[in-house]
């Protein structure tokens, strides 16, 4: 154990301390006051501890082993004649409590006592042993080796250890506290990090969720949404509510019509246009047979709205005159459309060959008013009238797209173009009704077709099922065939195309068109025959539908299952019929 010794201290030597200086800590350094010996005593110890010091004329009192400068010598309490002792010269043992017996003592005595007595003279020069300053060293025994009698066996964990000094503990305390609260922090942030992902989870979850209802509401979930599923769809077709207006195309350019119905079915908020062939056969007021093209031309728009209601078993509600001139208007109101064209279309004011096209072929191409009127009207040799008829759904549907789903904004727009409607048809009304249209083409919930017309321009319940039935909720009644006078057409003219062009006349006159084939060689002079003399009229009436003269017309042989027989020669001009 440490023991300090305090001045006055006299537990283990004779007499009082003081303090000769300080070590390289900061602490004092004690030594014991001599006590004045006898002189016979005084005889004895020159005698018997005259030892030699190394160090003793070169330190004196008060040494201190760390310092770095020379120490002046201290006088000595004693005779003089003893110099200080050295810790540790190597010849002198250490015994810290003196037991050894009953030797002469000629090593150091920390506490001043000999080996054989309860008190020993003060050495003259010895400075006190402090505890705090290291004894000598000495050699250790070996755990084997026998111990003098008396002697003590000392242990290491018998000792204790000075304690480190407070500002250590301070400094552990600050960095075990920096630890701790850097690992809170860390573990702070973990939980926010997982409080905000287990929020973003809900967020997404509920996005995920009301999606999904909203797509299961509508009826476009994939792999459950059906036609079945749709609004209204449960209504019978015949008992679905619907608004059909009849729009005509009139090219006052180069002449024809191109028709069309547009179609809301506000039972099931389905949009629909459906693109009517001019061949399409019809009932006059008289009974007799006509077509599409002939009614528009002949009977006016109220006629033609009643013949369509009648052939298609609907009811039409207005008719809408659109001439090409209030088409382009209407385009150029709207800001040009975008629409996937299928051909390149001249540009019909050019005059040469061979000129950049007006309208380009490609997907979603921007068209102005004039572009859209040309590619409408738009009719390439050899292509059948119905490939022109699509282009002008496809630029109708491509006018709905753009046009404003605001009723009040699209009978503005209405009212600009400046028409003026054949009643019962109100601007107010067209308006409104191409505003429902428009928000239904906007969303995807808009289709076009093609009214399906046999050769004759009957309709059949197989063919035109899915369209009369579905879209219009009507059922087909066209007019007795075998009322239209059949016309064989022989193409004579070396030029393949006019057989084409020859049926799209005659059909569009109400006739049955009835394909005769190709010549072996041309002729000159065009020919219209009859068998019988009751279809003398009507082989009249189909040379004059082809723009063929009169002297033309002529008894002879006509082709089997034809009332009337064409040979089509040179002389034939298609754009006169």
């Amino acid at each position: 154990m440490n023991d300090r010794y305090d001045a006055g201290d006299t537990g283990y030597g004779a007499g009082p301390y003081e303090i000769v200086g300080y070590d390289e800590y900061g602490r004092p350094v004690y030594r014991q006051i001599p006590a004045q010996p006898s002189p016979q005593s005084q005889q004895s110890q020159q005698a018997s501890q005259a030892t030699y010091d190394p160090y003793a004329q070169q330190q004196g009192y008060g040494y201190d082993p760390y310092a770095t400068g020379q120490q002046p010598p201290v006088p000595s309490y004693d005779s003089g004649q003893q110099q200080a002792y050295d810790p540790y010269a190597a010849q002198t043992p250490y015994d810290p409590y003196g037991t050894t017996g009953t030797q002469p003592v000629v090593g150091y005595d920390p506490y001043g006592q000999a080996a054989t007595s309860g008190q020993q003279p003060r050495v003259a020069g010895q400075t006190a042993y402090i505890p705090q300053q290291a004894g000598p060293a000495q050699q250790p025994k070996a755990a084997d080796e026998p111990r003098d009698e008396g002697e003590r066996d000392y242990r290491t964990e018998q000792f204790a250890f000075v304690e480190d000094p407070e500002g250590d503990s301070e400094d552990v305390i600050d960095w075990l506290n920096f630890t701790e609260n850097r690992t809170e922090r860390r573990e702070e942030a973990k939980r926010r990090a997982r409080s905000r992902l287990i929020a973003l989870v809900v967020v997404l979850a509920l996005v995920a969720v009301g999606g999904v209802g909203y797509l299961w509401y509508a009826g476009k979930l994939p792999g459950l949404s059906s036609a079945g599923s749709k609004p209204g769809a449960a209504t019978p077709v015949g008992a679905q509510k619907r608004d059909v207006i009849v729009v005509h195309l009139h090219n006052t350019g180069k002449g024809g019509t191109s028709t069309a119905l547009l179609v809301d079915n506000t039972t099931t908020k389905q949009g629909s246009t459906v693109l009517l062939p001019n061949n399409l056969a019809l009932s006059g007021d008289s009974g007799a047979t006509t077509t599409l093209a002939k009614s528009v031309d002949g009977d006016g728009s109220s006629g033609t709205r009643d013949q369509l209601g009648t052939v298609l078993g609907t009811n039409i509600q207005g008719t809408w005159r659109l001439d090409t001139p209030y088409l382009q208007n209407l385009v150029d109101l709207v800001g040009n459309i975008d629409i996937d064209t299928n051909a390149d279309v001249p540009d019909p004011d050019a005059k040469k060959k061979g000129t950049e096209p007006l309208v380009h072929k490609g997907s979603q191409q921007t068209l102005s008013g004039k572009m859209a009127v040309a590619y409408a009207t738009y009719r390439a040799s050899g292509e059948s009238e119905n490939a022109q008829l699509e282009r002008f759904g496809q630029v109708m549907q491509g006018v709905l797209r753009k046009l404003s789903s605001d009723p009040s904004s699209a009978i503005t727009t209405v009212q600009t173009l400046a028409q003026i409607l054949d009643p019962p048809l109100t601007d107010k009304d067209l308006g409104t009704f191409l505003a429902r249209l428009a928000d239904l083409a906007k969303s995807g919930e808009y289709k076009t077709a093609l009214l399906p017309v046999q050769t004759d321009g009957t309709l059949s319940a197989q063919t035109s099922g899915s369209v009369v039935k579905d879209i219009l909720g009507g059922t087909a009644k066209s007019p007795d065939a075998g009322s239209a006078v059949r016309v064989s057409v022989q193409n004579a003219t070396g030029v393949k195309d006019d057989t084409e062009k020859a049926r799209v006349v005659l059909l569009n006159g109400g006739f049955t068109f009835l394909e005769g084939g190709t010549a072996a060689g041309t002729q000159a002079v065009s020919k219209v025959l009859y068998a019988d003399a009751s279809d003398k009229e009507n082989a009249t009436e189909v040379a004059k539908t082809l723009g063929l003269p009169a002297g033309s017309v002529a008894k002879g042989t006509v082709s089997s299952g034809a009332d009337v027989s064409v040979v089509l020669g040179q002389d034939y001009k298609p754009s006169a019929s």
